[in-house]
């Protein structure tokens, strides 16, 4: 993929080809063709990934994933750029409306998984930047994408949220992957890692304790 001339996709494509990211000078609105090129963009990012999991069910969900994205490109606009852009914090960062299911939280996932990385930087630079506490609602509901960042996570059934084994077996890798001890010490969580994990706990994750109910 070649410079799309779109500081919004080019933004994106760099965070998730190279994991760095560049900040521009301007808060521009982004056009419809901008979101559209995304959209495309970020379907074939999910088919590629969708390859790793094999599920049918699970699709591709454009709404939740273009909206994930510009949250993750203000996000990190806002990093440097405060100018002026307090009265419109809750426009550039809406609340997610729309369905969240498993589609919806790895559709999302694919811009959300950097947020943590923004929301770090972002309490270097004044922990009581208002923007900490937008993004991190956003996480809460997100979760999935906040595996390694210290959330509240509060009132998850996490049998009911775990049932699916495709989105099951994803989280379990996630939490591995960061080594979430908040995720990993949760007494459900934690059997399902040592089950998986078998004789061979030590081998993937010898610091871990196992938790008893």
């Amino acid at each position: 993929m070649v410079s799309s001339k779109s500081s919004f996709l080019d933004t994106l494509f760099l965070l998730r080809k190279e994991e760095c990211i560049t900040i521009f000078t301007d808060l521009h609105e982004i056009s419809v063709k901008e979101i559209q090129d995304t959209a495309n963009y970020l379907e074939s990012e999910f088919e590629k990934e969708r390859l790793e999991f094999l599920s049918l069910e699970i699709k591709f969900d454009k709404e939740v994933a273009v909206w994930a994205a510009q949250v993750l490109y203000h996000s990190a606009q806002l990093y440097l750029i405060r100018k002026d852009t307090s009265k419109d914090l809750h426009k550039l960062i809406p609340e997610y409306k729309g369905k969240i299911d498993i589609s919806a939280l790895l559709s999302a996932d694919l811009s959300l998984r950097f947020l943590p990385q923004i929301i770090s930087v972002l309490h270097t630079a004044d922990p009581e930047d208002p923007l900490i506490k937008m993004l991190e609602n956003i996480l809460q509901q997100f979760h999935y994408s906040a595996v390694g960042l210290d959330v509240k996570m509060e009132n998850i059934n996490w049998e009911e949220e775990l049932k699916d084994k495709t989105y099951r077996k994803l989280y379990l890798e996630r939490i591995v992957e960061k080594r979430s001890y908040q995720h990993a010490e949760i007494p459900y969580i934690n059997q399902l890692l040592i089950a998986e994990f078998g004789l061979h706990k030590d081998l993937f994750w010898k610091e871990l304790k196992i938790i008893e109910n």
